[in-house]
């Protein structure tokens, strides 16, 4: 299937070489757009799951590798790939967002992830009581921070399966984090260091001048209809919502370009599936247009502590984009 920024890319060329006109162009984009959606499942393929890398994904063998943990402890670890594996596990749903993904944009994916608690390895190391922040370094030299209340609080854990599958080299292999809430950019792959420092750290992008916090906002997205879509009779909107840390309460529907709102129906967990305030839910509306038009479709969520999603628009740098996504779709 042609990906979104082919798509776009495509559409833009073919009004290049249509007659300049306001008439030829709107046809154009009508055609290109009007695809049918593409359903989203609830969990995301470990091959259709987005990957954005700071530099080129290192080839690691498990026999060669290990994790230090260091820094500002009594008790300082090292841990082979097989102490990993027969310690005690976790299996969490956890949803993962690039910090650069536009409004209603695909770099975000929903996993079931398998590992180990960050808190326990750091309790096991005996940490100073001066130590603020936990610096987790990867094998391609990439390295953030997250605070040490977070790693100690907030279900961080280290991942080595992602869907009941080894993780693959470029998504992390043989060990990454997973820290619900936050940005991608939080979440290192290939670690082979934890460090526990004083004082305040910045990681790689926060040097560049992006947020320190990395916290996600809240973000929802229609995947049915389609852009320029045409609808006959009744009609099902759908698409995912995410709050972030404290799940999704409530996802509304607008049908007149934010004038006023539905509560659309938010869908089970699947029943294979243990529910997860890290992941994103999927939503649905059930929809028969009164009348023949045009539609300008919006959707927005409230997160678990009841804050609204905003529809202020903000770029990605540097905390991350926000806004309403929106659709517009065509009523016979």
């Amino acid at each position: 299937m042609i990906g979104r920024r082919d798509f776009l890319k495509a559409g833009a060329l073919a009004l290049v070489s249509l007659p300049q006109s306001a008439e030829a162009a709107s046809f154009v984009m009508k055609r290109f757009l009007a695809l049918p959606p593409k359903a989203t499942p609830f969990i995301t393929p470990n091959a259709d799951f987005y990957i954005v890398n700071y530099s080129k994904p290192p080839h690691i063998n498990a026999g060669d590798w290990s994790l230090s943990i260091a820094g500002r402890v009594a008790r300082p670890l090292h841990l082979t790939y097989r102490d990993l594996l027969e310690r005690q596990a976790v299996e969490r749903m956890v949803t993962l967002q690039c910090i650069d993904n536009e409004v209603g944009g695909d770099l975000i994916g929903n996993a079931l992830w398998k590992g180990i608690y960050l808190k326990d390895l750091i309790a096991e190391s005996r940490p100073s009581a001066s130590v603020e922040n936990v610096v987790m370094y990867g094998a391609d030299a990439y390295f953030d921070s997250i605070s040490l209340d977070r790693a100690m609080h907030y279900d961080v854990f280290l991942a080595y399966e992602m869907n009941r599958e080894r993780l693959s080299t470029r998504h992390g292999f043989p060990l990454r984090a997973v820290v619900p809430g936050l940005y991608g950019i939080k979440n290192v792959k290939w670690l082979t260091k934890i460090e526990l420092v004083e004082g305040d750290f910045k990681g790689y992008w926060q040097r560049k001048g992006w947020t320190e916090n990395g916290a996600m906002k809240i973000t929802s997205r229609i995947d049915a209809p389609g852009p320029y879509n045409t609808i006959k009779g009744a009609a099902t909107l759908e698409g995912i919502a995410f709050g972030g840390y404290s799940g999704v309460r409530e996802v509304e529907i607008s049908l007149d370009g934010g004038k006023q709102w539905n509560r659309a129906r938010i869908v089970p967990t699947p029943p294979s599936y243990q529910p997860s305030p890290y992941a994103w839910v999927k939503w649905r509306y059930d929809w028969r247009p009164k009348k023949s038009g045009t539609y300008p479709l919006y959707v927005r969520a409230t997160d678990g502590m009841g804050q609204v999603q905003t529809g202020f628009i903000a770029r990605a740098f540097p905390e991350g984009t926000s806004g309403l996504h929106s659709v517009v779709a065509f009523a016979e």
